[in-house]
Formats: structure tokens, sequence, C-alpha cells
């Protein structure tokens, strides 16, 4: 008999991440999903996988098998091709084309000699494939394999999660910030779409939001909050905070575009930015756009030493910088001309969205 999903039972990946070595393969509370139109096969393989203290559901098509997953997304599902309804190759595409689900490892039962479907498997995403008749220690094997995979794929989202609760750390520790790394998110996010930026670069302009100030958490309350002028020491405290991100950020491949805006966000085009004083096109194109969103951001939010300003105010001063030759000129006649209106309306979305998760 299938045993159902249970959330209850699945070790937090939280949890996991600090695991022992020889903890790592404890199976007990990994949930597997067979999907097979055949009984016999279903049995077959839940016979299989249960013995090797996986936790294993199953369903008789792709359709019924697809709400599972959207419900809550297994550890690894093992399919069949010819399934009524939706077929194995098309559960399998709806499943990696969701970005909650594409990283799930999936294996598809096919014949030996069915050349065809491993091709439009392969097309549509599928990790492995399993001949039929397959061997029990192969389909042992395979799992064991993938699921490996998936431990190291969960232990860098893990570590990538962290890094982002800091970012949202350093911003709740001030009253006056809450908001504004939703904000830059999407503001920066507007200008990358705006400019033709790749969806990687979109993704890093979007995570660069949240992350371009975490090195703040290194930063000691004393000059993070200081209510007056900071002192040129206290000043040069403030600035290591580039540098503090970056490191944190560390050799995350997932943050690998992110970690120049981190560093980079205070950089100014006539070299007098920090942390490493670069000039024109060495500063990083993501993390100009960061900064420019960033300015604007400050500029019209009200802080402790004044109100917010109005948008056309806000243009005027990042007009000046350009002017000064700091900030560039085609990115902020961008931002620019996105108007007002959809800037305010951007604005109001993030601060809800700022709210819900100080909420949650």
């Amino acid at each position: 008999m299938s045993a159902p999903f249970n959330a209850t039972t699945r070790v937090p990946v939280s949890q996991r991440i600090f695991f022992p070595a020889f903890l790592s393969e404890l199976r007990v509370a990994t949930r597997l999903l067979v999907v097979d139109d055949a009984s016999q096969n279903r049995t077959l393989l839940e016979r299989m996988l249960t013995a090797e203290g996986y936790s294993v559901a199953s369903a008789a098509d792709g359709a019924i098998a697809l709400r599972m997953v959207e419900a809550e997304a297994p550890d690894l599902i093992v399919s069949d091709v010819d399934m009524p309804n939706l077929n194995g190759i098309e559960f399998c595409r709806r499943v990696k084309e969701n970005p909650a689900t594409r990283l799930v490892p999936f294996i598809l039962i096919t014949g030996l000699a069915d050349r065809a479907n491993r091709i439009a498997g392969i097309e549509a995403g599928a990790d492995d494939f399993l001949g039929k008749p397959f061997d029990s220690q192969e389909l042992k094997a395979r799992v064991r394999s993938l699921l490996r995979l998936k431990r190291y794929t969960d232990e860098l989202d893990s570590a990538e999660s962290v890094i982002l609760s800091l970012a949202l750390t350093v911003e709740a520790r001030d009253p006056y910030t809450r908001g504004h790394c939703q904000r830059l998110a999407a503001y920066a996010v507007l200008i990358g779409e705006r400019i033709g930026a790749s969806d990687e670069q979109l993704s890093a302009l979007h995570r660069g939001g949240y992350l371009h100030d975490v090195g703040k958490i290194g930063v000691p309350d004393s000059v993070l909050f200081k209510p007056s002028g900071l002192t040129h020491d206290e000043y040069e405290v403030l600035k290591r905070h580039t540098v503090i991100g970056d490191r944190l950020c560390g050799d995350l491949r997932a943050l690998s575009l992110v970690r120049p805006i981190v560093r980079s966000h205070h950089e100014r085009l006539d070299g007098s930015g920090y942390p490493d004083g670069l000039k024109g096109d060495a500063v990083p194109l993501l993390a100009q756009i960061i900064s420019i969103v960033d300015e604007y951001d400050a500029i019209t939010s009200s802080r402790p030493y004044r109100q917010a300003m109005q948008p056309d105010r806000a243009f005027d001063e990042l007009s000046k910088d350009v002017q000064k030759g700091l900030l560039n000129p085609d990115l902020v006649d961008i931002l620019n001309a996105v108007g007002h209106d959809t800037l305010a309306a951007l604005a109001a979305e993030a601060d809800r969205l700022a709210a819900d998760m100080t909420a949650t």
C-alpha cells in the first residue's frame, strides 16, 4: 500500500545541512513518487523502494501525479512514459517548467530500444532513464545517485536562504528601511527588462536587490544607526559592508552574478566609489543598476533626518550625479521613462510584500 506524503516526517533542509556525514545516507524521510497506469508495475516499484526505507506515494496517470507534485513536491519521481490523460514525457516537461519543482530528479521508464521516447525525455528535462524490464539493483543505484545530487542542491539552496535571511535581518533592524530590499528588486528587474537582460541577469538583479547590503550584518549598530554624521573612521567601517557581503556570498555558484552587485554597488563611474575605486566600464553593469535604484529609493523614502521627496526631485538629484560623472545616464533615463505611476505601483506592491513577510 502506498504511503501518503507527510510533511511532518520530512527532515527540514535547514537541519539536514548540518547532519554528520555518516547520517547523510539515511533515507527514512525521503519521499518518492511512482507513476504508472499499470497497477502491478506500481506495486512492484513501491515494494522495491519501500524496502530501501523510502516513503513512497503513487499515481495511476500523469494528471493525478502533477496535482500531487504541485501540492507537495517529492524528493524524486519515477514515471512510466505511456499513460492516459497525461503521458510521462509531458508530465516531466511540466514538472521541469515549474520553478518550484524543476530541480526534483525525474526518472523516466522506457523500453530499452525506445530511442524516440528517450530523445523526447531528454528534451523534456528527464534526469535519467530506466529500461524495461528494469533491474532492481540498477533502479536502487540510480535513485541513490540522483538523491545524492538532490541533497547537494538542497544544501546549496539552504545556504543561499541563510544569506537571504541575513539580508532581511539587516533590513528589519531599521524600521525606516522596511520594504527597501523588495523595492530595489522590483525597480532593478524593471530596468533589466528594458535593456534586454537575460533571465540569469534578471534573476541576479532580483537577488541583488535583497542581498546588496547583506554585509551590514557585520557593521556595529553604533555606526549603522548613528543619528549624526559619521567620523572618517566610522565611515571606513561602514564601507566594509561591501567586502563583508561579498565574502558572505562565498563560492555559491547560484550567487556568482550577484557577488559583483554586492561588492560594487557603491562604485561610481568616475572612480570615486568603494571598495575598489572602479571606473567607467569596470563597474559591473548590474551593480550600476542597483546603485541607481538604491539612490532613487533612498531619496523617495522617509528617513529619520528628512521626509521623502517626490519622484521629480529624486530624478533631479540623479541627474546631478549624472552630470558629475557618477551614474550611467542611459540607465537613469530608462528609470525615468518608466513613469512615476508605474514606479509608485511597484513600490506599493513591494511594501505589501514586505509587510506580508514581516507578518509571517
